[in-house]
């Protein structure tokens, strides 16, 4: 049963506190595993990857990379409607991350000196994709089209292959719509391992993007540092702020749509109106009985879901600012007015007719967001996940002098005189 805090104040502040000790950190049977794995790869490359593909996924295709010409003929197994949506969504999500594009500048000064900022995009990136039944082509997406755009040299994706040892077409279909350069069937932490290494096949990259398992996720951490990745991401969550004009309907419908991910997912309800907590509850429980994941939306709502009522939408929006969510709904009679107040949130969705799903999938903004709280400190994935910059500067020796005693007092207060000396023997 969804928990049910009438009240908010320091009861609604206990339950977020107890729900912020949520995790899914790995435990040292995982973390044994994947460094046996990571060096295992590195040691053997293709041999182990393909070890582990057997392993793991049941099946070793042929050749672990797909050609451009067997990608084209597996999106011809796709549905046409499907194909449609995709590129909609592909032409939503390159319009919106188009305009995250940074530009190098330059700044020359009177006296001569010239300084400014190169930015470019990181030489190979690598996108990790779930296969199987947790197949996302709408991950490709949102994970490929920002590294396109920010002007990534080669963008490397792998993805694991079914039983049968052959790949999903829909994934195919969305790295052609994405621009991904290569494609492996290689899943789970060797697959990561892989790219932040290099084998014989698979190329070595700078960065690692995109979603898997506790396996996967555990991997990426493991290597950061050997290479970047985007961010550790813990369990799905949805806060939604509802004022007594929501409708329950569709506040019962969005609680699910982040509960159905995983029995970890969290699905919270901040309410000024006792009636539309209750009846949101008694949709949910009238509504879940249609679909297709009950068991895991039960589960999830059980453990880590909340309908809190609270005196005022300035307090929930207190708690939202605390909760650092990964989605945050406002279901308001004017949600435009919460946006300055909103300072902690991936993505906020704005009014009754922009639920969370219109995120993932279609309408532009990145759908790969901080969790567990990190919002406070993390952005979403965007084009600058992707570029790097390097500063420059060109003194003349005029500018120099000008700022030599100012040079040298600071690096002798720091007790560096190497320092002060490289700027001394050129006057």
């Amino acid at each position: 049963m969804i928990s049910m805090v009438t009240k908010g104040g320091e009861s609604g502040r206990e339950w977020i506190r107890q729900l912020k000790q949520r995790s899914e950190s790995s435990s040292r049977a995982v973390d044994a595993a994947v460094e046996e794995i990571l060096e295992n790869v590195r040691k053997n490359g293709d041999e182990a990857v393909r070890s582990y593909t057997l392993k793991f996924d049941g099946a070793v295709p042929e050749r672990l990379e797909i050609s451009r010409d067997e990608l084209r003929q597996l999106v011809q197994q796709c549905d046409l409607d499907f194909l449609s949506a995709l590129n909609r969504a592909a032409e939503n999500i390159t319009d919106f991350h188009r305009r995250q594009k940074q530009q190098s500048w330059l700044n020359t000064q009177p006296n001569g000196v010239v300084m400014g900022q190169r930015v470019r995009g990181l030489a190979r990136v690598g996108i990790y994709v779930p296969g199987g039944t947790a197949a996302y082509p709408s991950s490709v997406l949102m994970n490929a089209i920002p590294a396109k755009i920010a002007e990534v040299g080669e963008i490397i994706m792998v993805t694991p292959p079914g039983k049968d040892g052959k790949p999903n077409p829909d994934i195919m279909a969305a790295a052609l719509a994405a621009g991904v350069d290569r494609v492996f069937l290689v899943g789970g932490a060797q697959a990561v391992a892989a790219l932040a290494y290099g084998t014989q096949s698979i190329p070595k990259v700078d960065k690692i993007v995109g979603p898997g398992n506790i396996y996967v996720a555990t991997a990426k951490k493991h290597l950061y540092g050997t290479v970047d990745i985007d961010m550790i991401a813990g369990p799905s969550e949805i806060l939604i702020l509802a004022d007594e004009t929501a409708n329950p309907k569709f506040l019962a419908a969005d609680l699910m749509s982040q509960a159905e991910h995983d029995v970890l997912a969290s699905a919270i309800l901040l309410t000024t109106s006792e009636r539309i907590a209750k009846e949101t509850v008694t949709e949910i429980y009238r509504q879940v009985e249609t679909l297709s994941r009950k068991e895991i939306i039960l589960q999830s709502l059980d453990r880590f879901g909340a309908v809190i009522v609270c005196d005022t939408m300035e307090e929930a929006v207190s708690f939202a600012n605390e909760l650092a969510p990964e989605h945050l709904e406002v279901c308001a009679e004017n949600p435009m007015e919460y946006i300055g107040k909103l300072d902690n949130a991936g993505s906020v969705f704005l009014g009754n007719f922009s639920p969370e799903p219109l995120g993932d999938y279609f309408a532009g903004p990145n759908h790969v967001l901080p969790t567990s709280g990190t919002a406070r400190f993390f952005s979403p994935l965007s084009v600058d996940s992707f570029i790097k910059k390097s500063s420059f500067i060109y003194y003349t020796q005029d500018a120099l002098n000008q700022a030599h005693d100012d040079i040298v007092k600071l690096a002798e207060t720091e007790g560096l005189t190497a320092h002060a000396n490289s700027i001394k023997v050129r006057r």
